[in-house]
């Protein structure tokens, strides 16, 4: 009943929200989202058998969870999880169903149209603002303990203070390089942009660049983009500041120099670390995902990564998904089962499922132990930063891959792209 008294309410209102958003969240699809769906099998962790599940009379019933991954190995990792929880206990009984990413947003609002939305969804962490926003998701900031989780991923799950959600997994970018090209150049690893733009210039040859990130206008490029910006101590929200205006200079300057191809206005994070792998590219920003791919495709290529050369401070980005409870739906029951689903051996069995890192830092830190490449992605977490949480973050997020993509390109200058996206996010801010 009470889904439906929701549903009522919302339906309108996600409607409007589906015209607006609905390029951002497909072009979502194809950036982090689209990486992720890249991942391979790690490893073949079985989850260990845990203790059976206590029941009680306030958790009890059917649960349903929507989520849109398409790969068959996240997919089977997500329904053993559920049979297994189905199996210890007999008060809940959980079922998954599969919604296409193009198709989610339609989803949720003819599901809140006619009285039949989830209990759970699983989404992209850049849209739970958004539905946060529109009351569709219960708050649950005195029910689900995320003390031990990174600061990252549970800023991603917050609006206003509140708790919407529980980080499921994560992932972060860091700096992936050539050793042979380096070495062979005299180069170190740089640590910072300085010692980035110069290594950049010196291992670009022939057909080889120095660096590049994807630099697609869209989500996928402003993720890859935005640590330039941290790095320099601004947010989000201050690009025609002191900072926002120098990282988009230092873009410009990896341009100019001729280290940094135009070209990557038009890569995904994929084309980019195919580039790298093919020997076109000494350096690259990339994602923990493309892990498995490289390891698989090109055993002997001698490659490795380090954390994104600074300006001020160490910045990276953060990406993965979260969970949230639907209000008004069998929420108890959600809690339940979700309170299992990241228990420790049961999460790192999607983890290492689907080439993620754990958000809860206490499995995180010895997640990988003994992969040192994995480890520098642990690392990181520590600095890795949430687009967002805001509702209108695909407007701002627009905003922010307009502005680097014209400067790439040379149809503006860094102080008058910087002042061009200020004036649309001020707009939005209501500044």
């Amino acid at each position: 009943m009470k889904k439906k008294i929701l549903a009522t309410v919302l339906s309108a209102v996600m409607v409007i929200s589906m015209m607006a958003g609905c390029g951002a969240a497909q072009a979502e699809q194809s950036g982090v989202q689209g990486a992720s769906r890249e991942t391979e099998t790690k490893t073949e962790t079985t989850a260990k058998e845990a203790d059976p599940i206590p029941a009680s009379d306030e958790a009890s019933g059917d649960v349903t969870i929507w989520y849109y991954w398409e790969t068959a190995g996240h997919q089977e990792a997500l329904d053993h999880i559920i049979q297994e929880f189905n199996n210890q206990q007999s008060n809940i009984k959980v079922q998954a169903k599969y919604v296409p990413f193009a198709d989610f947003k339609k989803q949720l609002s003819i599901g809140a149209s006619a009285g039949e939305l989830p209990d759970i969804v699983i989404l992209d962490n850049p849209d739970h603002a958004s539905y946060a926003a529109m009351g569709i998701f219960a708050d649950i900031t005195d029910r689900f303990d995320v003390s031990s989780y990174y600061p990252g991923p549970v800023n991603s799950c917050t609006l206003d203070g509140k708790l919407y959600g529980v980080p499921f997994g994560s992932n972060d970018l860091v700096l992936f390089y050539n050793e042979d090209m380096l070495k062979d150049a005299g180069c170190e690893v740089p640590k910072t942009w300085d010692e980035l733009l110069d290594v950049a210039k010196k291992t670009t040859k022939g057909n080889v660049y120095g660096f590049a990130h994807c630099a697609l206008q869209n989500e996928e490029g402003t993720f890859n983009f935005l640590p330039w910006v941290w790095s320099t101590g601004q947010t989000s929200y201050e690009i025609n500041s002191e900072g926002g205006i120098k990282a988009l200079e230092f873009e410009k300057s990896l341009v100019e120099s001729g280290a940094f191809p135009k070209e990557a206005i038009n890569w995904t994070q994929g084309d980019t670390m195919n580039q790298f792998i093919s020997g076109n590219l000494a350096m690259m920003i990339n994602g923990t995902w493309q892990i498995p791919t490289m390891r698989q495709e090109v055993p002997d290529l001698n490659w490795n990564v380090a954390p994104i050369p600074q300006d001020k401070q160490q910045a990276s980005g953060l990406g993965g998904e979260n969970y949230a409870v639907i209000a008004g739906g069998n929420e108890e029951a959600a809690i339940a089962f979700l309170q299992y689903a990241t228990s420790g051996d049961t999460c790192l069995y999607m983890m290492d499922h689907m080439g993620y890192i754990s958000s809860d830092s206490k499995i995180a830190e010895t997640q990988f132990k003994g992969d040192a490449v994995y480890q520098v992605f642990v690392d990181e977490m520590k600095y890795a930063n949430a687009r967002g949480p805001l509702p209108e973050w695909p407007d701002i997020s627009d905003a922010i891959s307009l502005a680097f993509n014209k400067v790439i390109t040379g149809e503006s200058a860094p102080d008058a792209a910087a002042a061009e996206a200020q004036a649309t996010i001020d707009g939005i801010l209501g500044n």
